[in-house]
C-alpha cells in the first residue's frame, strides 16, 4: 500500500518566517510541527494529539494563545504578520483583551440607558461565550460599574448609576 500527500507550499513567505525563526533558534520543525501551524493558520481546532506541540510552537515565538483554560485559542504570531506587513490581520484575529471586553459591555449599557438582558449582552461579544460574558460582567459588578436587577429570566443588567 501507498499513500501519496500532496506537499504544495501555499504561502512561501510563511515557510520563510519558520526558516528565520530556525536560523535564530537553532530550531527544527516536525510534520507534526507543520500539521499544527496549518490548523492555526486556518484558525481551525488543534486535536488533543497535537496540543503538545503548541507550547513548543509558543515558546519558538511562532504562535500565540488567547485566553486560558478550555477556552483558549491559537494564533500566528504579531512577529509573522509583521514579517508580511499585515500587521493589522493579527490585531484583528487576536480580538479584544479583557478590558476591551468589559469596555464594550459598558458602552452598550450606557447607549441603551436601560437593564439588558444576559441575551442581548451576548449580541455584543459574539465571539465570546455566555460564561465569558457573565464572569466580565461579574468583574464589573465587583468594581462596583454594573447591577444584576431581577432573577433568573426576568434579571437584566444595567449600570451602576442606571439602577
Amino acid at each position: 500500500m501507498v499513500l501519496t500527500l500532496g506537499g504544495q507550499v501555499s504561502d512561501s513567505r510563511f515557510v520563510q518566517f519558520l526558516e528565520r525563526v530556525g536560523q535564530e533558534t537553532l530550531a527544527s520543525f516536525s510534520t507534526k510541527d507543520f500539521l499544527v501551524l496549518d490548523l492555526v493558520h486556518r484558525e481551525e481546532r488543534v486535536s488533543d494529539e497535537f496540543k503538545p506541540r503548541l507550547v513548543r510552537l509558543r515558546e519558538l515565538g511562532v504562535i500565540e494563545s488567547v485566553g486560558r483554560g478550555r477556552g483558549t485559542r491559537y494564533l500566528l504570531s504579531r512577529r509573522f504578520y509583521t514579517a508580511l506587513g499585515k500587521r493589522g490581520v493579527h490585531t484583528r484575529r487576536r480580538g479584544l483583551d479583557r478590558e476591551q471586553n468589559k469596555t464594550l459591555l459598558l458602552n452598550h449599557l450606557h447607549t441603551v440607558g436601560a437593564a439588558c438582558p444576559i441575551s442581548e449582552l451576548e449580541q455584543v461579544l459574539p465571539g465570546l461565550s455566555r460564561g465569558q460574558v457573565k464572569r466580565l460582567l461579574e468583574e464589573l459588578k465587583r468594581d462596583g460599574r454594573v447591577r444584576l436587577v431581577g432573577e433568573r429570566r426576568g434579571a437584566r443588567w444595567t449600570t451602576a448609576e442606571g439602577a
